[in-house]
């Protein structure tokens, strides 16, 4: 069988960061969660079961988490775009979605979110 396709998600990835423009978001981090879903052709990965012919999901987590955690952002939008960036770095990858919620944002909501999306 070969698969053509293989999309990895990401899912509910819990951080903490500071992220806003008022003043009690620029003093205090906040949740934020992240979804990702990355596209990119996988039949090498599927007929070897070597690493090196898959794209590596964990690399890729750990940098979303140094870029979220160590940094300040001012915009959703900045924030989800670097993630997006990080996601969508190598070449393998077709197409990548990221979406971030930030809970509490609105009083009479769960979150706001941000979905933004790369294709090759």
């Amino acid at each position: 069988m070969n698969s053509e396709l293989a999309i990895i998600k990401i899912k509910n990835l819990r951080l903490r960061t500071y992220i806003g423009i008022n003043d009690d978001e620029i003093a205090n981090r906040q949740d934020v969660i992240i979804n990702v879903e990355i596209h990119y052709p996988a039949e090498k990965a599927t007929m070897s079961d070597n690493m090196d012919d898959a794209l590596n999901y964990r690399t890729i987590t750990k940098e979303i988490i140094s870029l979220v955690e160590n940094n300040r952002f001012g915009l959703l939008e900045k924030l989800t775009n670097d993630v997006l960036t990080i996601a969508s770095n190598h070449h393998w990858v077709t197409h990548c979605y990221v979406e971030v919620d930030k809970p509490h944002a609105l009083r009479f909501a769960d979150s706001v979110s941000l979905k933004l999306a790369f294709s090759r």
